[in-house]
């Protein structure tokens, strides 16, 4: 049965960036073929960066009404700081996701010149 844990996708890209750069270590000359498929997994990782910055800023202004909210009402305070929290995590894996699609680009640019 799979797995839909979120850390899955944070595994998976970390073992893709190593493997990436073992082969650019070991001089591996890379196919036509293989550029594709890198140049299609760059635009999955893009399009999983996008839903997750949709999703980070839907947070950010649900975050945003709770606290509205919160001043007006102080019963709001649990779920405000409920989605704080939910807001936190999503920062920090969207960063994830950010600075790994970048430095894909950086090694998409030494594939190239390999």
């Amino acid at each position: 049965m799979y797995n839909l844990n979120g850390d899955k996708m944070k595994e998976y890209l970390k073992n893709y960036i190593e493997e990436i750069e073992k082969e650019l270590e070991d001089n591996h000359k890379f196919t036509d073929k293989e550029k594709e498929i890198f140049k299609d997994k760059i635009q999955y990782f893009q399009h999983e960066r996008l839903i997750h910055l949709l999703v980070t800023l839907f947070y950010a202004l649900f975050f945003l009404g709770f606290i509205f909210l919160c001043i007006i009402f102080p019963v709001f305070a649990i779920p405000c700081i409920g989605s704080f929290i939910f807001l936190i995590f999503y920062v920090k894996h969207y960063f994830f996701l950010e600075n790994s699609v970048q430095y894909l680009y950086k090694l998409y640019d030494k594939i190239f010149k390999n």
